[in-house]
């Protein structure tokens, strides 16, 4: 347990909570931390139907750490870089744990917290929530391998379309495309999730593991080479004008311009 990450051990299940609501949990080190400490954990804990992923206050993530893209632009690009690895990193150990991991979404998820969300094996979610790559609003890349889920998961279009204008995706629509296995009332996701992980409790632990092994397995190459793709190009974005302006934007609560970079102003 971290200041920013709480891990519940509910018997047939952990529960990991992202306790950062006042950035939308956003993605702290903590949190990073306490994730890959309770994914390490369920890997000796055979018990273990799932681990549950979810946020506090009614969001799930935000995406990454605020203080990161403050600091970012005075980083060098292998620092960028090694940062980036990082969270690529986490999404791994999702993918590694040999438990079912669970994403249990209220409210959104965005960003690196969209990365987190498709890395589970399953995903519940409110049906309210929306769905937002968000990087190119800040006049940056995805990473945390976004781009490998989102083509594998869903149409290029769609995928094209919400990394090239970060616009939100509603639940229901990504429901109806099988990304969403369960779409339910809103306050409710988590006692969903919980039951989720009860029912795959009373399966066979060994075969269950084998089964992720080889699902995961099947997209693997994909994923790594994604990754370092994926945070070389991010590296370079955070250092470049466009980044400084949609940061500044971002921190400033106002619309990032970037036409004025077109026309050459």
């Amino acid at each position: 347990m971290t200041e920013t990450c709480e891990i519940i051990d509910e018997g047939d299940r952990l529960v990991v909570v992202n306790r950062n609501p006042a950035r939308r949990n956003a993605l702290t080190p903590g949190f990073q931390t306490g994730l890959a400490e309770a994914l390490r954990r369920a890997a000796d804990l055979p018990r273990l139907g799932a681990v549950i992923v979810t946020g506090e206050g009614g969001f799930f993530c935000a995406g990454g750490d605020l203080s990161f893209l403050m600091r970012a632009q005075e980083m060098t690009e292998p620092e960028r870089r090694a940062a980036i690895m990082d969270l690529a990193g986490l999404i791994r150990a999702v993918h590694d744990c040999p438990s079912p991991v669970i994403a249990a979404v209220e409210g959104g998820a965005a960003g690196a917290g969209l990365s987190l969300a498709l890395a589970c094996d399953m995903i519940v979610a409110a049906e309210d929530a929306k769905f937002s790559a968000a990087y190119v609003s800040a006049g940056l890349v995805p990473d945390a391998g976004l781009t490998a889920a989102l083509t594998a998961a869903l149409p290029p279009q769609l995928a094209a379309e919400m990394c090239l204008t970060g616009a939100p995706v509603a639940a229901a629509r990504l429901h109806a495309l099988g990304v969403v296995n369960r779409l339910v009332p809103p306050g409710t996701v988590l006692d969903v999730a919980r039951e989720a992980a009860s029912r795959l409790a009373q399966g066979p632990a060994e075969a269950q593991a084998a089964i992720k092994t080889l699902l995961t397995g099947a997209r693997r190459a994909t994923l790594e080479a994604q990754f370092e793709a994926e945070a070389g190009a991010m590296a370079r974005a955070l250092g470049a004008p466009e980044a400084a302006e949609g940061i500044a934007a971002f921190l400033g609560k106002r619309p990032a311009d970037f036409a004025a970079r077109r026309r050459g102003e």
